[in-house]
């Protein structure tokens, strides 16, 4: 990448009390939200949730009906979208055809006047990568580098706050996964104050410091994508971020530091500070990749949850790994993803077959207990899982 010549300090954004409301509906539901400056936040929810609305009022183009936009400590709620220090960056990347590039980075710079434009245009485009085709139309570059040439054309007015709305949504896996990380990389190096709406789960985990999980016009949590992976406080958040198995199941009994539940006569145990329910029927989950798969019963160990027996009823080799779907009596189904450590799967269709986990990766959720013995679902794009094991 080039210097940082461009670099300049972001601002946080604060957003208090902000609702949007239309006739029989509420979007955004009393919304409050500190961005602190520089930092890369992910706003993450599937459509409908009040994500993109948000992004919209932030940019000015939504007005709120009711609360306070904050951009580094100035009330912003009242202006007009081209008096904010903001620039969007949409998933239609909106280039002029008929200008070469340099032209179209230019373009917003030579429009307010600003001094030099055609030497601040090349700066952008070094820091993205594409000074050398600053003489070529939109038409002749790919997607990505034309998704490049929009960040390019933002981050050049200096914006205290860039919006990307769904800004990789029309490109392909392995140009989406590059595009991520050189993202992040040019945040980092230019310091601005980044707010990254999407409804991809991995995309917000890889680039994020922090992600807001939205549902239903609310943030259902906030904090550090590894936190909300390991330890989900509901059970949409839980499904969401890739796939979990939930249980239904009775707390019988406990000490300071662990938990003990009843799941249809099988003790499964948690540790006390990964609940955030300790008493009467709650809802305990497990990520798929955390559990093993066991041609025997195994020996009962301390710290070593177990289930079983149980049968496979369904067998999917994805390469990387393999899943396995287990139907255990009294548990329901459950899944449980194995990395591919030999030649495809150890394991097939109706074998008998027993599930461990180690107590420290079951989490306790804060949703009321859930109807079913189990459920397993999965919002996400692309589940987060290659890491258990298969045991003979």
């Amino acid at each position: 990448m080039a210097d940082n010549s461009l670099a300049t300090s972001g601002a946080d954004l604060e957003l208090v009390g902000i609702q949007k409301r239309y006739p029989g509906f509420t979007a955004v539901d009393n919304l409050d939200l500190k961005i602190p400056a520089g930092s890369f936040f992910a706003l993450l929810g599937p459509s409908g949730c009040g994500k993109t609305t948000t992004l919209r009022m932030v940019a000015g183009l939504e007005d709120p009906s009711q609360g306070k936009i904050l951009i580094g400590g100035k009330d912003m709620t009242s202006l007009k979208p081209h008096k904010r220090q903001v620039n969007t960056v949409f998933q239609s990347y909106a280039l002029f055809p008929h200008m070469t590039i340099l032209e179209n980075v230019a373009f917003g710079l030579r429009r307010r006047k600003v001094g030099d434009p055609v030497a601040k245009a090349h700066e952008a485009l070094k820091l993205v990568e594409l000074d050398h085709v600053a003489d070529r139309k939109p038409a002749q570059l790919s997607g990505g580098q034309q998704q490049r040439v929009a960040l390019a054309r933002a981050i050049v007015n200096r914006p205290a706050l860039l919006l990307l709305d769904e800004p990789l949504g029309a490109l392909d896996l392995k140009l989406r996964r590059q595009m991520q990380q050189e993202l992040k990389q040019i945040q980092q190096e230019v310091g601005l104050t980044f707010l990254h709406v999407t409804h991809d789960q991995e995309e917000a985990m890889t680039m994020a410091d922090t992600v807001a999980v939205m549902n239903k016009g609310r943030i259902e949590q906030m904090g550090a994508p590894e936190e909300l992976y390991e330890l989900p406080r509901t059970v949409f958040v839980a499904n969401f971020l890739g796939k979990s198995n939930l249980f239904a199941v009775d707390v019988v009994d406990g000490n300071e530091t662990a938990i003990h539940t009843d799941l249809f006569g099988t003790r499964i145990t948690l540790p006390r500070a990964r609940t955030e329910r300790d008493s009467g029927s709650i809802t305990i989950g497990v990520r798929p990749e955390k559990l093993r798969l066991h041609r025997e019963a195994p020996t009962d160990l301390a710290g070593r949850n177990t289930l079983g027996a149980g049968r496979i009823t369904d067998v999917s080799f994805i390469g990387v790994s393999t899943e396995y779907t287990v139907e255990v009596p009294g548990a329901g189904t459950v899944e449980v993803f194995s990395q591919n450590v030999e030649a495809g799967p150890v394991a097939g269709l109706g074998d008998e077959v027993w599930l461990s986990w180690h107590i420290e990766h079951t989490f306790g959720l804060a949703d009321d207990s859930l109807e079913t013995g189990a459920l397993t679902a999965d919002f996400s794009t692309q589940a987060i899982a290659t890491q258990a094991s298969l045991t003979e």
